[in-house]
C-alpha cells in the first residue's frame, strides 16, 4: 500500500469521527481556522509579517490543549488512573500539554525575549518530556484493546524484534549519521539521541499494538488505533523536519514546519477522542 493510499484511508477514518463527535467537531473547526491563518500569511511573503507569524506560531498550541483537556474528560469517564482505558488516554493528554508548555516556552523566546531559541533550553523538559508519557499511553494502549503478546508464536516474536530494530535503524540514519560529538555539551548529546532514539521506541510500541491487537474486539479498535499511530508518526516527521531545517538555518517561525505541528497536534486530538468513542461503543455494546 502506498504513501497515497494510506494517507487517503487515514483522512477517511478522521472524517468519519466528525459525524459522532461534538469536541470532534469542535477541534476541526479551530484547526480550519488556523490553516486558513497560516495560508492567508503564506500568501504574504516574508516582508512585514514577522510579528503575525511570531503570534501564529504561539496561537496554534490550542489544539494540544484542548486535545488535553478533552482527553482529561474521556479519561475520567473511563475510571481516570483507576482504569486502564483511563490511563492511557491520560498519558497521552499530559504529553500533549508537555508538548503545549515546550511550545510556550519557545513563542516566549522568540515573541517576547525576540532571541534566537536556546538548545537545549528549559522548553526540551516539555518536548523530551512528553515522549516518556506516549511510550507508556502507547503499552497502557496495548493492554487496553486486548492486545495479548505472548510472543509464544515465531511470528510474534520476529515482529516484536524487528520493527523496533527498524525503526531505530532508520532514526540512526536519519538523524545520527555521521554525527558530531562535541564533549563539551553533554546534554546536547543527551538530547539529539534521546529525541529520535525515544519516538522511535513509542512509535514502535505504537505499531505493535495496531499490527498484533487490531482484530480483538471486533476489530473495532483498528481505525483509532491507526489514526493513533500516524498522528505519532506525524510528530515525529515534524521534529525530523525541525532538525533538518534548523540545521541547515532553513527554519522560519510560522513556517512549514509550525503547520506540521499543528497537525500533528490536531490529529492526537482527534485520536485522543475517537478512542473515547470507540470504547464508549464497546462498553454499550456489552
Amino acid at each position: 500500500m502506498d504513501r497515497i493510499q494510506i494517507m487517503g484511508k487515514t483522512m477517511a477514518t478522521t472524517i468519519s469521527i466528525f459525524s459522532e463527535s461534538k469536541l470532534a467537531k469542535l477541534v476541526g473547526l479551530m484547526f480550519a481556522v488556523l490553516v486558513i491563518w497560516w495560508l492567508w500569511i503564506y500568501g504574504q511573503g516574508t516582508q512585514g509579517t514577522d510579528d503575525i507569524r511570531q503570534l501564529w506560531a504561539a496561537s496554534y498550541q490550542i489544539l494540544a490543549i484542548f486535545g488535553a483537556i478533552a482527553g482529561f474528560f474521556i479519561s475520567k469517564f473511563w475510571g481516570g488512573y483507576n482504569s486502564t482505558v483511563g490511563r492511557a488516554i491520560l498519558m497521552f493528554s499530559v504529553g500533549l500539554l508537555f508538548q503545549s508548555f515546550g511550545q510556550s516556552v519557545y513563542s516566549y523566546y522568540i515573541y517576547f525575549a525576540q532571541i534566537d531559541v536556546p538548545y537545549p533550553s528549559i522548553g526540551d523538559v516539555g518536548f523530551f518530556g512528553s515522549i516518556f508519557f506516549y511510550i507508556y499511553g502507547a503499552f497502557l494502549l496495548s493492554k487496553a484493546s486486548g492486545m495479548q503478546i505472548s510472543l509464544k508464536s515465531f511470528d510474534k516474536k520476529m515482529q516484536a524484534f524487528f520493527i523496533p530494530l527498524v525503526v531505530l535503524a532508520l532514526s540512526y540514519l536519519a538523524f545520527l549519521r555521521n554525527y558530531e560529538f562535541d564533549l563539551s555539551n553533554k546534554l546536547k548529546i543527551f538530547l539529539d539521541f534521546g529525541y529520535p532514539l525515544g519516538q522511535a521506541l513509542y512509535i514502535s510500541i505504537a505499531i505493535l499494538v495496531f499490527m498484533l491487537s487490531y482484530k480483538y474486539l471486533g476489530g473495532l479498535m483498528k481505525k483509532p488505533l491507526s489514526l493513533l499511530l500516524f498522528a505519532l508518526a506525524f510528530q515525529y516527521f515534524s521534529d525530523y523536519s525541525f532538525l533538518y531545517q534548523a540545521s541547515r538555518g532553513s527554519w522560519l517561525v510560522g513556517g512549514i514546519n509550525d503547520l506540521f505541528y499543528a497537525i500533528s497536534y490536531f490529529l492526537m486530538s482527534i485520536a485522543l477522542i475517537y478512542i473515547g468513542v470507540t470504547f464508549r461503543k464497546i462498553q454499550e455494546a456489552n
